[in-house]
């Protein structure tokens, strides 16, 4: 009697996850659309298919506890008028574009001290794993974004950069359960980055990272 009432409640739990994952991702491409670029609009904004395999591939790698709370962050920013996507690129400008970053700053919530410090060390642990990523998988990872935010061009955002810009559109709560979940991942031995890049390469068709590496 009791195998069965496991599976349930393991099925009930991935029905949840997928849920959850599901309205993330629809939310965030609804931000999207409404991202004004100064060039016009973004080759990226026509591709819901690679918006929705990167973006899930990402969430399947949180916890339980982080991913609602970010959903809870997205349902309370449409509900003040605000565009966490928008943001997120506006906050890039931090490192990509200083001086055009400095005439729209007060346009966007303020970083708080609080939120700088957290945004910065899960940062710091992000590109740890990102170098380890890189270091086992050099294909792959040459696909990717270059990884610091001195490496940034008019072209090309950085790993570092993205990163930071995504982070700093999260409430304090949303970034300091990321940072738990990635210290405990850390001390398993786990990698984030790679568990995110298993996603994605299984939802382009390879059965693992080895294999997708190999092509």
């Amino acid at each position: 009697m009791r195998r069965p009432f496991f599976t349930l409640r393991r099925r009930k739990r991935g029905k949840r996850m997928d849920t959850v994952i599901t309205e993330i991702v629809q939310r965030e491409w609804d931000f999207f659309q409404k991202v004004q670029n100064e060039g016009g609009r973004a080759d990226c904004q026509d591709d819901p298919q690679t918006f929705q395999i990167m973006r899930r591939s990402q969430f399947l790698a949180w916890s339980e506890r982080a991913r609602e709370s970010y959903l809870e962050d997205l349902i309370a920013a449409k509900e003040s008028g605000r565009n966490l996507l928008t943001e997120k690129y506006a906050y890039m400008m931090k490192f990509t574009a200083s001086e055009d970053f400095a005439r729209i700053e007060k346009l966007l919530p303020p970083i708080t001290e609080e939120k700088e410090r957290l945004a910065e060390e899960l940062a710091q642990i992000h590109i740890e794993w990102r170098i380890s990523f890189e270091n086992r998988y050099p294909r792959l990872a040459g696909k990717g974004r270059p990884l610091r935010s001195e490496e940034d061009t008019v072209f090309r955002t950085s790993f570092e950069s993205y990163l930071k810009g995504e982070l700093y559109t999260y409430s304090e709560k949303t970034l300091k359960l990321c940072l738990e979940d990635a210290k405990m991942m850390q001390e398993k031995g786990e990698n984030q980055s790679i568990a995110i890049m298993q996603n994605t390469v299984r939802a382009y068709g390879y059965r693992t990272l080895e294999e997708a590496e190999g092509q």
